[in-house]
């Protein structure tokens, strides 16, 4: 095998670890591919560690012991995450947005992979300590969101539906109560999706009087499921108490009524990202 130089070794190391983020690589497994000594496998990394954390891109860990290596994680520094929602709260702030019932249209930012990604990365930087198994939300709006940050965790996403569909096999159904209508819903997750004993995190897009959410907390407590934590994209500012406690979300909503009846969209960075 031709000598592998340094400047592509990095390149490719780079590579391989961010599209696996928080996924552990054994030094043998680089010094396999570039056919370097292990000693020369470490210098790289450490190149590499410096490089990410002085450019804000991220984190590189060394993780000892039998089953030991090196992983990427897409830490974002609260100063960083607080400028890029900034950023997306002046975009959505107005009237242009404003629909009836209080909410606020932004499936163009939740359709976005770049937006979409960055949250992922956000919300994923407050919840890698709680080691989820995997990530859970409800159909559909939720699920960018929750796809990019289930891939910045390294877990699976797990999607909760309104009803059972036939080719995932029998499922657990439950009965909620919807916060923004006091509606009776339905939402179904099929019993080989998730394991008793494992670990949670809920996102979702957007929380108002959290029975939606409350309803995934539930369902995970009925497959004895510990849930570690409920993230959201937005949350409006009225109601104050919500049907569930803890969560966090990246925007906050407020909406405003003029004296011409028209309503104008306040949307703010949550206080938790200052």
């Amino acid at each position: 095998m031709e000598k592998v130089r340094r400047n592509e070794r990095l390149s490719a190391m780079m590579k391989i670890l961010s599209d696996s983020p928080n996924h552990i690589f054994t030094l043998s497994t680089f010094c396999d591919m570039f056919g370097s000594a292990k000693s020369t496998t470490s210098e790289d990394i450490d190149i590499l560690r410096i490089v990410v954390k002085e450019f804000g891109l991220g984190e590189i860990e060394t993780v000892t012991g039998a089953a030991g290596g090196v992983m990427f994680r897409a830490q974002v520094e609260k100063s960083a995450a607080r400028e890029y929602i900034q950023g997306l709260c002046d975009q959505l702030s107005g009237t242009a947005r404003v629909l009836p019932g209080g909410f606020l249209y932004y499936s163009d930012i939740l359709s976005h992979p770049v937006i979409t990604r960055k949250m992922g990365e956000i919300l994923a930087t407050e919840y890698y300590d709680t080691e989820p198994d995997f990530v859970l939300t409800m159909e559909t709006k939720g699920i960018p969101v929750a796809l990019t940050t289930a891939n910045a965790l390294g877990v699976p996403l797990v999607i909760a539906r309104h009803s059972s569909k036939v080719y995932e096999g029998s499922a657990v159904n439950i009965n909620y109560v919807s916060g923004s209508s006091g509606s009776i819903q339905t939402m179904s997750l099929a019993r080989r999706a998730v394991q008793e004993g494992q670990h949670c995190l809920i996102v979702d897009d957007f929380l108002k009087g959290g029975g939606t959410a409350k309803g995934m907390v539930d369902l995970m407590h009925e497959f004895g499921v510990e849930v570690v934590g409920t993230a959201f994209v937005m949350a409006t500012t009225q109601p104050q108490r919500k049907r569930i406690a803890g969560e966090k979300s990246l925007m906050l909503l407020d909406v405003t009524t003029n004296a011409d009846d028209t309503q104008t969209a306040i949307v703010r960075p949550a206080a938790w990202l200052k």
